[in-house]
């Protein structure tokens, strides 16, 4: 069987299908060229990340396709119930990126508080001794509480290591649970107990940061607008690492310039791969290009779990 890792995949993942006697291409195909070279080269099973697309136009264009994965959390980029209804298999990796979102946040935060991103732009043209009083009012984490949206397998990563600093924890869920978080001290563990919200509104304005971890909105609607930026409390800081258009870029830059967000920091955006250039030059945004779960670890976890899973399915050929 042939495999097209259309955004690539690990050398390990690939090391493996190949040995199970797989054939894995991963020439990269254009959007537009994506049903055309499935066809033409009897691809059958095709792998993304978040670049490529697989809509109901290429499904249906694609009769000889049986199996697509998602090297990653998310699946919005697929039409995965009209697949399903059209026989194909859809998977995904959901666990084996956590961490590696979980730390970006972590770096994110930490950055934001002391004016990381911002200074590093301004260092080397900028006046020694009027950036050092500019940047002379940052914050601690310890003692400070995070808001955690989405308490899946990534938000609960997170609490893991904001509790570990001696954060507060506030997690919003869609259903009431009680969580068990681990926390790693030293060679020991222990386990701090999490109680979710469901109703964000009513603790978002105890939050001093806040995370998002929550999927692209069927509707697409946003999860944080204006009416939310209004209940926050003055002064929070923002990471966003989840999906672009969770977060109304708009509002958030209106919240930005009235100082009720301190500073955003942003992997995901609405318009990817173009995003707004007014999002990437505003002083108070920390950007990077959707990096969430590119670490050697976490492609490398990937790459064996679809491997796995792929094989698991159609065998060793």
């Amino acid at each position: 069987m042939k495999i097209l890792a259309n955004d690539g995949i690990s050398a390990l993942g690939k090391q493996l299908l190949e040995e199970a006697g797989y054939t894995v291409i991963t020439d990269k195909v254009s959007q537009e060229d994506l049903a055309s070279a499935v066809n033409e080269q009897g691809i059958e099973i095709v792998l993304v990340r978040s670049a490529t697309t697989v809509r109901k136009e290429v499904i249906d264009a694609c009769p000889g396709l049986k199996l697509i994965g998602r090297g990653g959390v998310g699946m919005d980029n697929i039409d995965v119930v009209y697949a399903r209804e059209k026989g194909l298999t859809v998977i995904n990796t959901p666990a084996s990126s956590s961490q590696s979102v979980a730390e970006l946040v972590m770096g994110q935060l930490f950055s934001l508080s002391r004016f990381l991103h911002d200074s590093f732009k301004n260092m080397e043209n900028g006046d020694f001794s009027t950036l050092k009083k500019n940047y002379a009012k940052g914050v601690e984490l310890r003692g400070k509480t995070l808001g955690i949206i989405g308490f899946g397998r990534i938000g609960q990563s997170l609490a893991s290591y904001a509790l570990g600093v001696g954060m507060d924890v506030i997690a919003v869920d869609n259903a009431e649970k009680q969580v068990e978080i681990p926390v790693k001290v030293g060679n020991q563990e222990v386990k701090i107990t999490v109680n979710t919200h469901t109703y964000l509104k009513s603790v978002i304005g105890k939050m001093d940061y806040i995370s998002i971890h929550v999927p692209k909105q069927a509707d697409g609607s946003s999860v944080i607008t204006s009416a939310e930026f209004a209940l926050m409390k003055k002064g929070v800081r923002i990471s966003n690492a989840a999906r672009g258009g969770v977060i109304d870029e708009s509002d958030l830059i209106e919240a930005l310039n009235t100082g009720i967000v301190a500073a955003c920091a942003l992997d995901v955006f609405e318009n990817e791969p173009n995003p707004r250039k007014d999002l990437l030059a505003h002083p108070k945004i920390a950007c990077t290009p959707h990096i969430g779960a590119a670490t050697v670890e976490a492609q490398d976890r990937i790459g064996e779990e679809l491997a796995q899973l792929i094989i698991g399915q159609f065998g060793r050929k």
